[in-house]
């Protein structure tokens, strides 16, 4: 005996690691597979919770399970919003109708729900073990009685979503073999509980993205209503006698910016297409040119100075340079039709303030484009979501690579019109054309000279008679120091000179500065480009002289009452920006 039960022991140990590693591989097993479950399926947090316990019930043959998800995650007192449970077939004669959503419950007396051990699971975010349930002064006895289910065991653990945070919490009730749960039940449904905490956790998060979604989605259908022109607008413009170029005068370089209204400005615009002959080189539905025109025009905020206004004076002024210079010979039909949408667009939703003042306050647009051209990339979007929207695609007869190479310019020329970038591209503009080795067949070439003309256009004003220049600029400046304004009373911060209407007496130097170092050196350039653009630098040299009376005079009523003219003409840009 004593020689053979050596041999004995050691095939009972053997047996019991063989048990031992087969338990430990099947509850791995097991969990690999609610690993499987989890992922499959995120859309529904019901399917989800009643995945989970059945496999509860499958690793630790329980007669009852249940999850319980938190309210409120952040609030201090602990209340479960909605709670599920599962009764094992042993329980219950039916087993597809054992899943029941307790939410629907008046009654919190079921012991789901009225569960004190559940609740300092929540709270203390410790796992509670109980072999005896009657024994422990924490379970209710009465719920129990209630409920009409005998309690024997508890095992109920928290879950935890992806950043430590308790979302609910999972238990399970009665081994089925009839022994309490031991250490080893604890550690799995701990596990097991970790990758449920991520499955509920996710299927929430989808919830909420898709109920944003829907949110976004219905808010949009409102913004698209009341952002859009009506009917009656659209068959107003549609049957209306368009004035010819000459009637308009939008063909002169000079053009007075105030001299239409704004349906005329409309009617202006529609000329300029047809003028270019893009409603016919490009199949545009003129039903639906009109729409677009008043739909734009809907979509520009009634600020003081970057409004709908400002958008047609830049594309008239691009009309003019485009006519007078003869740039319709050197640059493509797409890329005319790029630049005069893109002037029409350029400041779609401009808000009254710059993009600094939006990396300052931190505002939604400088969080959604970062600080880098954010009001430029908004207007470039809010562009395109016009265009998409129904009966407003004017490029809906494009073929796919003309509307691909259409978009592309579309959004180089709004970005164009930020004075950063700006800065970046002239000094390659500048040595290129001084140098005399512009080339038009190189496409970067063409893509900095339409940079620039976006850039002049939109500060175009410098470029008006004295007393037109003078009227846009006190609309500008009153803009300026309207976030001038909201600079020291919101953000309380001292804002620069231009923006800061206690300092007007300092605008005719900031105005020569801005002259100087910004505008002269491009309209310069330009000229040498082509000749027939002189009339424009004249003009800002009859205004840098004005600006320079005033400077020496330097009389305070002449300071004030002129002021205005400067905020559209900054010395850094930066702080226009």
């Amino acid at each position: 005996m004593q020689m053979y039960l050596p041999f004995c022991g050691i095939a009972i140990s053997n047996a019991q690691l063989f048990a031992a590693s087969r338990k430990e591989y099947d509850r791995s097993r097991a969990l690999l597979e609610v690993v499987n479950d989890l992922f499959e399926e995120q859309t529904d947090l019901e399917k989800i919770v009643k995945k989970i316990m059945h496999r509860a019930q499958t690793l630790l043959k329980c007669e009852r399970c249940s999850v319980l998800l938190l309210e409120d995650i952040e609030s201090p007192v602990v209340k479960f919003t909605k709670s599920f449970e599962l009764l094992s077939p042993k329980c219950s004669a039916d087993t597809d109708n054992s899943f029941k959503d307790s939410v629907e419950k008046s009654s919190y007396s079921d012991w789901l729900i009225n569960n004190s051990i559940a609740e300092l699971v929540a709270s203390t975010g410790l796992p509670v073990n109980i072999s005896d349930a009657y024994q422990d002064p924490r379970f209710d006895a009465e719920a129990d009685q209630i409920s009409g289910f005998h309690i024997r065991s508890v095992l109920c653990v928290p879950i935890w979503n992806s950043t430590h945070q308790i979302i609910g919490v999972a238990q399970v009730l009665n081994r089925l073999d009839g022994k309490s749960f031991d250490d080893a039940d604890q550690r799995l449904f701990e596990a097991f509980v970790i990758f449920c905490g991520l499955g509920i956790n996710n299927t929430i998060m989808y919830d909420q993205v898709k109920k944003s979604w829907a949110k976004q989605s219905v808010a949009l259908d409102v913004l698209s209503y009341h952002a859009t022109c009506s009917k009656a607008e659209v068959d107003k413009f549609k049957a209306a006698n368009i004035p010819l170029v000459s009637e308009l005068g939008i063909d002169d370089i000079h053009f007075d910016d105030f001299s239409l209204d704004v349906d005329a400005m409309i009617t202006a615009a529609l000329r300029m297409f047809m003028e270019l002959g893009m409603v016919q080189k490009f199949k545009i539905d003129y039903e639906t040119l009109c729409r677009w025109l008043l739909t734009v025009r809907k979509n520009y905020r009634m600020v003081l100075y970057h409004n709908w206004r400002h958008a047609f004076n830049v594309c008239q002024l691009m009309f003019a340079m485009l006519t007078t210079a003869g740039f319709q010979e050197i640059l493509t039909e797409i890329e005319i039709l790029a630049l005069i949408v893109g002037c029409l667009c350029h400041d779609l939703d401009h808000r009254g303030t710059n993009n600094a003042f939006q990396a300052k306050s931190g505002s939604a647009l400088a969080q959604l484009y970062g600080t880098s051209a954010t009001l430029e990339h908004h207007h470039f979007n809010h562009a395109v979501m016009i265009l998409q929207s129904e009966g407003h695609n004017i490029f809906a007869n494009l073929s796919s690579k003309d509307y691909s190479d259409l978009m592309q310019l579309l959004k180089q020329s709004i970005l164009a019109t930020d004075l950063t970038l700006y800065f970046e591209r002239r000094t390659e503009f500048f040595e290129l054309v001084s140098k005399g080795g512009y080339d038009w067949n190189i496409k970067n070439h063409r893509e900095v000279f339409r940079s620039m003309l976006m850039t002049a256009c939109d500060l175009g004003a410098v470029t008006k008679p004295w007393e037109i220049s003078r009227q846009a600029a006190e609309l500008v400046t009153s803009e300026f120091f309207e976030q001038g304004d909201r600079e020291r009373s919101e953000l309380k911060l001292t804002p620069s000179a231009i923006f800061d209407r206690n300092r007007k007496h300092e605008l005719p130097r900031l105005q020569l500065e801005w002259i100087d170092s910004i505008c002269m050196p491009l309209y310069e350039c330009l000229v040498k480009l082509n000749v027939k653009l002189k009339p424009m630098l004249d003009s800002v040299a009859v205004n840098r002289g004005k600006w320079e009376e005033l400077h020496q005079k330097r009389l305070p009523s002449q300071a004030a009452s002129l002021s205005s003219f400067s905020s559209s003409f900054t010395t850094s840009p930066k702080d226009i920006n």
